[in-house]
Order: structure tokens, then sequence, then C-alpha cells
């Protein structure tokens, strides 16, 4: 079975929010990590290039294939 395409990477979040130019989305963005932080008590990770995840859940669905959700 093939690995999924996105996977956890060691890039910064702070970094990848810093490197937001418009200054709206740049505050929203970190308050929204701030938050989700909170609620669900996990470090953010950088998934791919683009996503921030908050912890993983490991699917595994009655056909044998599986997957990750963060």
């Amino acid at each position: 079975m093939p690995p999924n395409k996105t996977q956890p990477t060691n890039a910064s979040v702070k970094e990848y929010i810093t490197a937001i130019e418009e200054e709206t989305q740049k505050k929203d963005a970190l308050q929204l990590v701030a938050l989700m932080q909170k609620i669900t008590q996990a470090t953010p990770k950088m998934w791919g290039t683009s996503i921030i995840g908050f912890g993983h859940y490991h699917y595994k669905y009655k056909s044998g294939r599986e997957a990750i959700g963060f």
C-alpha cells in the first residue's frame, strides 16, 4: 500500500506563519494556532508544506486501508 502523500515534517510552524505577508492573515493564524493548541493540548506541527496539524489519529478501514488524520 502506498504511503500517504501528506506527511509530518520538521518545518517550523512559527516560520511558516511569520512568512505570511498579509498582516491580518498572520494575526489570525497566530490566534488560531494558540486556540487550537489550547483546545487540543497538542503541539502544532507542519504536515507537508502548508498544513498545520494538532495531534493525529490512526484510521484503519474494514478494507484494510490505513490512514493518519490530523
